[in-house]
C-alpha cells in the first residue's frame, strides 16, 4: 500500500469518528455545516491540511467541537511516520505545520485585537447616544431625591441597570450634583462667572470620564456666585 493511500485511510477513519461524535453522517452534511467544499475535505484526508488556509482549520474545529491544536495533531501526525523513509518530505511537512500553527496564533491575536476595538467602538457609540441622559439625569435625580413626594422619585430604582452598565465599562461620574469641589479646568466647565484653579465651585451638571479619558466635563459655577442656590 502506498504512503498516500495509507494516509488517506487513516485520516478518513479519524474524520468520520469525529463526525459521528457530533452527529454528522456524511461529508456533504459536514460541508454544509462548515461551509467548506467537499473537495477541501478530501484534500484534508490526503494529509494536505498544512497547505490549506487557516480559516478552514478554524471552521472545522468549530463544527467538530475540538480545538484547532487538536485538529492539527490528528491530521498532521502522519508526517512523523514517514520521517525515516522520506526525511526531506517530512522536514518540509514539519515546516508547513509550524507555519500553519504560527498563522493560527497570529489570527487569534488579530481577532482578539479586533474584538477589543469593536467593544471600545460600541461603548463610545453607546455613550454618544446616551449623552443627553448622562448629562441631565443626575441633576433631575438630585431634585427628585430632595423631594420624595415627587412621582419621579419612583423612577430612580429603574435606572440602576444603566448605572451598573456604565460602571462595568469603567465610566465614572466627575463629582455629584451640588458638591463643592476645587475648580480644575481639565475636568470642569464654567457655566458662568470666572474661577481660578483650586477655587471652590459647585457641580451643576455631572461630567464623566472613562479611566483617564475625559468624556464630558462637569458643568460648574463659582461658589460665591451660586451661594444659597440649589
Amino acid at each position: 500500500m502506498s504512503a498516500d493511500r495509507a494516509i488517506y485511510l487513516k485520516n478518513h477513519q479519524i474524520l468520520h469518528q469525529l463526525m459521528a461524535q457530533v452527529g454528522i453522517s456524511s461529508l456533504s452534511e459536514l460541508s454544509q455545516l462548515s461551509e467548506i467544499s467537499e473537495l477541501q475535505l478530501i484534500r484534508l484526508q490526503y494529509g494536505l491540511l498544512p497547505k490549506m488556509q487557516i480559516n478552514i482549520s478554524i471552521k472545522l474545529s468549530q463544527v467538530l467541537q475540538i480545538s484547532v491544536d487538536k485538529l492539527l495533531s490528528l491530521f498532521c501526525s502522519e508526517y512523523s511516520s514517514i520521517e525515516e523513509s522520506e526525511p526531506q518530505k517530512a522536514s518540509t511537512a514539519t515546516d508547513a505545520l509550524d507555519t500553519l500553527k504560527q498563522e493560527y496564533q497570529n489570527l487569534q491575536q488579530q481577532l482578539e485585537k479586533q474584538r477589543e476595538t469593536l467593544e471600545e467602538a460600541f461603548q463610545q457609540e453607546s455613550l454618544q447616544r446616551l449623552e443627553s441622559w448622562l448629562l441631565q439625569w443626575p441633576t433631575a435625580a438630585a431634585v427628585a431625591q430632595q423631594n420624595p413626594q415627587l412621582p419621579a422619585m419612583k423612577l430612580l430604582p429603574l435606572m440602576k441597570p444603566i448605572t451598573d452598565l456604565l460602571q462595568s465599562w469603567g465610566v465614572e461620574a466627575i463629582a455629584s450634583v451640588g458638591e463643592a469641589v476645587p475648580y480644575d479646568p481639565q475636568w470642569h466647565q464654567l457655566m458662568e462667572g470666572n474661577a481660578e484653579s483650586g477655587q471652590l465651585v459647585k457641580i451643576r451638571y455631572v461630567g464623566y470620564r472613562q479611566g483617564e479619558k475625559l468624556l464630558y466635563r462637569a458643568k460648574v459655577s463659582p461658589i460665591l456666585v451660586t451661594l444659597g442656590e440649589q
